[in-house]
């Protein structure tokens, strides 16, 4: 099983990660929660609501925009996932970054964090912006990867999927998910 030292040794440092770029006009983060349960990582994703104006029923990782120009995106992502489905911050042990990703529709360079927690929380979803959390084994998410070709606005776009149990992973956090599994092969 991976341990937080050996998933710190293949991931990105936070200050090389924020030496990257990505296209996008606003700066936000993400929390790639782990976990490891039955010799397997899962990760944590929430599946947003249906009526939501932006990004509607969509699959994503707890995230958002940071509250001042100067806040650490890592204070960042860790606030959004305590607001979004209850992980307290002290829960988590940051053990490294993702490069960042853009994102087309709306202009977002969304810096993803890393961070190992204990098994078993009880998740509390926000109730106005997450229908549902998931917790997803990175093996299921490998072998639930497909090269779509999917259309935005109109636009025919090719991109990398993930279907797991009927959730379908696709746009920015597929990407992310991409970078992960890149990274972490070597103890999946």
């Amino acid at each position: 099983m991976a341990t937080a030292d050996r998933l710190r040794k293949l991931l990105l440092t936070s200050e090389a990660a924020a030496e990257m770029d990505a296209p996008g006009s606003t700066d936000a983060a993400v929390l790639v929660p782990l976990f490891a349960r039955e010799a397997e990582l899962h990760a944590v994703l929430t599946e947003r609501r249906g009526d939501l104006r932006r990004h509607a029923g969509e699959i994503s990782f707890p995230g958002g925009r940071q509250d001042r120009p100067d806040e650490d995106l890592r204070v960042t992502a860790l606030r959004e996932a305590e607001e979004e489905i209850g992980l307290p911050r002290g829960a988590v042990e940051l053990v490294g970054a993702l490069p960042p990703t853009g994102t087309f529709v709306t202009s977002y360079r969304i810096y993803p964090f890393v961070g190992v927690i204990a098994p078993g929380h009880e998740w509390l979803p926000q109730p106005t912006e997450v229908e549902a959390v998931l917790e997803l084994s990175l093996p299921a998410l490998v072998r639930g990867y497909e090269s779509k070709r999917l259309l935005g606005k109109g636009v025919p776009f090719k991109t990398p999927t993930y279907t797991v149990d009927g959730h379908f992973v696709w746009g920015a956090t597929a990407r992310i998910v991409e970078q992960l599994l890149e990274r972490l092969e070597p103890v999946l």
